[in-house]
């Protein structure tokens, strides 16, 4: 019998993707393992594999159609000795949902949600035994911004569930309005309620700006941060580091590289050195190689390091393995590598998620100190500034030396302060003892 091609969930957190391109036609063969498609979410664009073997007989999702939702039918293999009229009974796919992907669950560098759940899954029913409403996550959030009664609308999404559009279209109309909530006793301590987007636009003259949409990236990474400001506490230390010793030593290392087809086998950065010394520094602070859950710190028993790759409109954070056992060299390439891939949309969900910490470097912009925002569930985050020669007191005498800031953005719930001082000072060993890192 025919064998169904659904659109596969490539995250946990994945509801719809992009069919960017088909690497089959209808009537090719096809074994299992051959590429037979490209699919673009807002991370990465991922080749798919066939799993079974047979012929293409038909083909329901035109390549660069948008937002299909997980497991949605996109084509069809029939088996040896069977034809066309075996699938004569198929019904065309469905019209995509227009609606971006949620964005509630996920990041710049996305966290697995604790299970995965297709497009049509159902949000958990009320527990007042009231009839449960099937929307998506970001249908919820603008329906609660706008003061919509989501019971009062009509989904049009994938077995009635409410999609963005439907959301839209209930504002236009004026109606599924919620009534309004009593006034609490102190309106002092409530937060601002956010402006709508009709109310921000007025607040400008038409025609003195442009447009542009949110791509599922840049809502990702506003979701994300904002979740991170408001339920991660927050605090900050701030180190300074000499690195003359490290330019020193890069500048002999990378003097030395032996060449491979007539360029050299590695190029060390000052960020290599960095996420080196991070890694080090959490050996030497296990405690400090922590995630808050609810029932329990996550002590990790590897140093895995998240490195914020700016790419256009968003971020990546690929993710160094075990980069306290590798060599420089090793993470200088694999950095290049990932963030290559990144740029173009290429890196697998597993090479982005995870890690305990990560590293923000705008050292190259020129900007001398900065406090980055925890991408949780990590616990820490390092904001690494530009190295400049200034002078200082050494041995009770003024000299000159490079001096580099880095401020440690630390979960109070899993790294207090000594602790995070503690990893600092560890983290500024390493750095101006730059020999330490191959001891």
């Amino acid at each position: 019998m025919p064998i169904d091609i659904l659109m596969p969930a490539l995250s946990p957190t994945m509801e719809v993707g992009n069919l960017a391109k088909w690497h089959v036609k209808e009537g090719d063969t096809v074994s299992s393992g051959d590429i037979i498609a490209e699919i673009e979410t807002d991370k990465a664009i991922m080749e798919i594999e066939a799993i079974d073997e047979g012929v293409v007989g038909k083909i329901l999702v035109a390549e660069g159609t948008a937002d299909i939702p997980v497991n949605q039918l996109i084509a069809v293999l029939l088996e040896d000795g069977e034809d066309a009229s075996a699938i004569s009974s198929v019904a065309p796919a469905a019209p995509a949902s227009t609606e971006a992907p949620a964005t509630e669950t996920e990041s710049a560098t996305p966290i697995p949600a604790p299970a995965a759940s297709s497009a049509s899954a159902p949000i958990a029913a009320p527990a007042n035994g009231a009839e449960r409403i099937f929307a998506s996550p970001l249908a919820r959030r603008i329906a609660a911004s706008e003061g919509l009664d989501l019971a009062k609308i009509t989904g049009s999404g994938p077995k009635g569930r409410i999609v963005k559009r439907d959301i839209e279209e209930a504002v236009q109309s004026g109606g599924a309005k919620t009534a309004p909530a009593p006034m609490a006793a102190s309106s002092a301590s409530a937060p601002a309620p956010s402006m709508s987007s009709d109310a921000i636009r007025a607040m400008y003259e038409d025609g003195s700006y442009e447009e542009i949409p949110h791509n599922a990236m840049r809502r990702i990474v506003a979701a994300r941060l904002t979740e991170s400001k408001q339920t991660v506490p927050h605090f900050y230390l701030t180190i300074e580091c000499e690195i003359d010793r490290l330019l020193a030593m890069r500048k002999e290392i990378n003097g030395g590289a032996p060449e491979v087809d007539g360029k050299p086998a590695y190029k060390i950065s000052v960020n290599d050195f960095v996420i080196k010394a991070m890694a080090m520094a959490l050996r030497a602070v296990p405690m400090a190689n922590a995630t808050w859950t609810d029932d329990a710190r996550l002590i990790h028993k590897h140093s895995d390091i998240g490195v914020a790759v700016a790419v256009e409109d968003g971020l990546f954070t690929p993710v160094i393995r075990k980069a306290d056992e590798k060599s420089l060299s090793t993470i200088s390439n694999e950095m290049k590598d990932m963030a290559g891939r990144a740029r173009n949309k290429k890196l697998a969900p597993h090479e982005y998620q995870g890690g305990s910490t990560a590293i923000s470097n705008l050292g190259m912009f020129g900007i001398r100190e900065f406090s980055a925002v925890i991408n949780p569930p990590q616990g820490t985050i390092l904001a690494v500034g530009a190295g400049a020669q200034q002078p200082i007191v050494k041995d009770g005498a003024l000299a000159i030396a490079t001096v580099m800031s880095v401020t440690l953005s630390c979960d109070h719930r899993v790294v207090d302060g000594a602790l995070g001082a503690e990893l600092l000072a560890a983290f500024k060993n390493f750095i101006e003892t730059p020999l330490r890192l191959f001891v």
